[in-house]
Formats: structure tokens, C-alpha cells, sequence
């Protein structure tokens, strides 16, 4: 009866963290977080820049299939994004310091041209409210984010290009 009753509040607690990430969001500024480069420098997030273009920021994990299939099939994308919008993504990963040494020979395997980071300790995710990845954010160009989305089903990745393109001026 217990674990009934945790997998009901996990899936309700669930739903409601969902409901509230996706779609248009609040425009609120990113916390200060630092976070770690592959290269292992600290980075803090809210001083991430684009020179007033627009920015997506993606969560995810290496043991998250939702989120690698989602970042796979928006980097077979992203050049092109990229040339018509000048967006930047950057990919944070929220794998724990066990499992944060698997990150960088992923990244490396896939050539993702995006920027990468981890984010061992959970503080960005925590700061986040981030219950389940993968996680997207966009920025407008006062990064303020703008519009968030929880989980991935194939086709997601056309939904996000597309406010992309409404945030840089184009239809």
C-alpha cells in the first residue's frame, strides 16, 4: 500500500512540475549556478551570452534515452538552426559525480557542436524545480526565459525550433 501511494504522489507531483515547465513560461533570469566544463573549468550559467540571440538550454542525462534521442535528433538539426537564427544551445547534464565521467566520451562520440556542461551536484537542477529530464529552456535575447518543455517525443525538437525562429524574428 505504501509504494501505491508514493508512485501516486510521484505522479502527481510529476504532472503538476510538467504542467508548470510547459509552454510559455515566466521570464525569469537563470539563477548563478556554477557548473562544470568538460574541460573541468567552473562556469557560471547566468553568464552565458549570445549577443541578443536566442538561447536554448537543455537538460539531460546519460542514462536518459529521452534525452539523448532528443539532443541526437536536434543536432542532425542544429547547423542549419544555427545559420538561420544564430540560437546557441547548451546541453547541462544533471549525472551525479558517479556518473559524470561518462559524459564527456558521449558527448565526444555523438559530435554535438553544442556547448556542454555538468552539473554533478544538482544545484542548477534544484534551482531549476527540474524533476525529469530532459528539460528545455529558451532566451530571448534579455535572457529571460521564455518558454519551457518537459520530456521528448519525436517531433519535439520541430515545436522548439520553431519559437526559436519567432524569438529571432522570423516565421
Amino acid at each position: 500500500m505504501k509504494s501505491v501511494l508514493f508512485s501516486l504522489s510521484l505522479l502527481v507531483a510529476t504532472s503538476f512540475t510538467m504542467m508548470a515547465f510547459t509552454g510559455d513560461a515566466t521570464k525569469k533570469k537563470l539563477p548563478s549556478v556554477m557548473l562544470t566544463q568538460l574541460n573541468g573549468k567552473k562556469f557560471d550559467i547566468s553568464k552565458i551570452d549570445n549577443n541578443g540571440k536566442p538561447i536554448i538550454i537543455n537538460i539531460w542525462a546519460t542514462w536518459c534515452s529521452p534525452c539523448k534521442r532528443e539532443l541526437n535528433a536536434i543536432h542532425d538539426l542544429y547547423e542549419d538552426w544555427v545559420e538561420e537564427t544564430g540560437v546557441k544551445l547548451i546541453a547541462i547534464s544533471m549525472d551525479d559525480s558517479r556518473n559524470m565521467r561518462k559524459v564527456k566520451p558521449y558527448v565526444d562520440s555523438k559530435g554535438w557542436e553544442y556547448e556542454c556542461y555538468i552539473d554533478p551536484n544538482s544545484d542548477f537542477v534544484r534551482a531549476m524545480n527540474v524533476v525529469n529530464p530532459p528539460q528545455s529552456y529558451i532566451l530571448n535575447k534579455d535572457k529571460e526565459i521564455v518558454y519551457a518543455h518537459n520530456g521528448y517525443a519525436p517531433g519535439d525538437e520541430q515545436i522548439l525550433y520553431k519559437k526559436v525562429k519567432e524569438l529571432a524574428g522570423q516565421k
